[in-house]
């Protein structure tokens, strides 16, 4: 089926859907942009916004083909909830640590070398490895994981861990409480979970992954800071932390193994009742189970969903706290504050049209602006919160805060650059010695002896479009631009 977009401005579009009573799909992006969005991406959509309970569903420019939503959508609904527009690395997000390191301080490959091993001492990479595969990592067993997962990043936690409580406070959510807005639903529900042998068994080594950035697109990358020379910037980048020409850390990551068992339990689960009870699967689509608010159902998924992503918030801090420390061992006496920690993987209960919905973002970052009601009391109230969006190492990245505009995407933007290649035709069609060559060419370096093809730039969408795709629709406006000057990726999985 060919699906036609109608263009209502020079970076916004409508997707209508077979239902002309339904609300059509907002549509943020270019003409160019718009032109990657495939047929199954857009198919996706449209099965989403059609889905029971869905009041809203925005395509934003990163979009691209996910497991029954596509990612680099939000989906509002005021009734149900859907764990496929969550997807399984439950509350995958950024962090950015801003080091008081001038620039010229990495220029050194030596330098950069001893500080990318100092942080592999640390933080280990690839699927399923953890803090046995970094000797200098920390170790976190099966008491201090329980309570992290109820706590997310409490004052206890965070002291038991090495991580400066005061980060907390620059944390889009530093703590998830469960169905009933109470810590204790969820220790009810971990004490459920461990009543289950295999759960049981595998916990400890789940727990030993806290502090580590796993496979795929996840990374760390040392930046430089280039401050946009625009009065509002300026004063953005002050109340965010941001110091022009100086050296700052890009982490991407999320909840690891746990998040992916909690997300993957509660699929099966609810694929069963789908199927036991022949409900309905919107666009006959397995990936878009959902329970209806209120129901055991949605309360377990609610539940479990805050589980991971105490995780992953934890997880985060501890990285950045690690990396830091990577920073001190190889120049002494460097300090770091973090800037913004913002999923990019989670559902949160917010006012969407004036009535309270469970926004989800798949691939999608919340975007309040000064003035939004959610920032009120907060150091953002201001000048809006930080948006980190990843590009790719050579691009870059941005730091981005939030226009009026936002409200039309549900107080949302894209969460980077989004894949243009799928990664087994990245692999098959890119070629090795021209990717690596590329990074030395920029002065990149890389902790992986050959760069991930399915990782390369070229596997990703044309970041400046993207971005322009963002100001030109009035959701948000670029603080400062991040260049890459070393890489942390899947080093096990570069190799292969």
């Amino acid at each position: 089926m060919v699906h036609e977009m109608i263009e209502t401005g020079a970076a916004t579009a409508i997707l209508p859907t077979p239902q002309s009573a339904t609300k059509p799909i907002t549509v943020i992006g270019t003409e160019a942009i718009r032109h990657t969005f495939d047929d199954m991406c857009l198919t996706q959509a449209i099965n989403s916004r059609m889905a029971p309970g869905v009041s809203d569903l925005v395509l934003n420019p990163d979009a691209h083909c996910g497991y029954g939503a596509p990612v680099g959508c939000v989906m509002a609904s005021p009734t149900h909830i859907y764990p496929g527009p969550v997807g399984v690395d439950i509350k995958c997000s950024m962090s950015l640590l801003q080091l008081d390191l001038p620039a010229d301080a990495v220029v050194d490959r030596r330098t950069r070398r001893a500080i990318i091993d100092a942080i592999c001492e640390r933080t280990p990479t690839g699927a399923g490895r953890g803090q046995r595969h970094a000797p200098l990592s920390r170790y976190v067993g099966s008491g201090l994981g329980r309570q992290l997962l109820v706590e997310g990043a409490s004052r206890d936690v965070c002291r038991q861990l090495g991580i400066p409580f005061d980060w907390t406070y620059r944390c889009e959510d530093s703590l998830h409480v469960g169905h009933d807005d109470t810590s204790d639903a969820l220790r009810e529900r971990l004490d459920r979970h461990f009543a289950d042998k295999f759960f049981r068994d595998r916990f400890s080594d789940k727990m030993q992954q806290l502090g580590s950035y796993g496979g795929g697109n996840h990374f760390g990358e040392c930046e430089v800071v280039e401050v946009a020379k625009d009065e509002r910037a300026v004063k953005a980048a002050e109340r965010f932390g941001l110091v022009d020409n100086h050296v700052a850390f890009l982490s991407h990551c999320g909840s690891r193994g746990i998040g992916h068992n909690l997300a993957s339990g509660q699929f099966r689960t609810l694929q069963q009742q789908f199927e036991t009870w022949n409900i309905p699967l919107p666009g006959n689509d397995r990936q878009l189970v959902y329970a209806p608010l209120g129901t055991s159902a949605a309360n377990d998924y609610l539940d479990d969903m805050a589980l991971g992503a105490n995780f992953a918030t934890v997880n985060h801090l501890l990285i950045n706290a690690l990396v830091l420390e990577a920073f001190q061992s190889v120049i002494p006496g460097v300090t770091g504050k973090l800037v913004y920690f913002i999923s990019h993987n989670i559902a949160r209960k917010e006012v969407v049209d004036n009535q309270v919905s469970w926004v989800h973002r798949k691939g999608a970052t919340r975007a309040f602006p000064a003035g939004h009601h959610e920032l009120k009391g907060t150091m953002y109230e201001a000048t809006g919160h930080p948006i980190l969006l990843p590009g790719n190492p050579q691009a870059g990245s941005a730091v981005m805060v939030a226009d009026e505009g936002a409200a039309r995407s549900c107080f949302s933007v894209n969460h980077g650059a989004g894949r243009a290649l799928g990664r087994k035709h990245a692999i098959r069609t890119l070629d090795q010695k021209q990717v690596d060559q590329s990074f030395d060419d920029a002065d990149i370096l890389s902790n992986c002896r050959r760069y991930p093809r399915d990782e390369a730039p070229a596997a990703y969408k044309d970041f400046d479009e993207v971005l322009k795709s963002v100001k030109t629709a009035g959701l948000a406006s670029e603080v400062a631009r991040l260049k890459a000057r070393f890489v942390i990726k899947d080093g096990g999985r570069a190799d292969d």
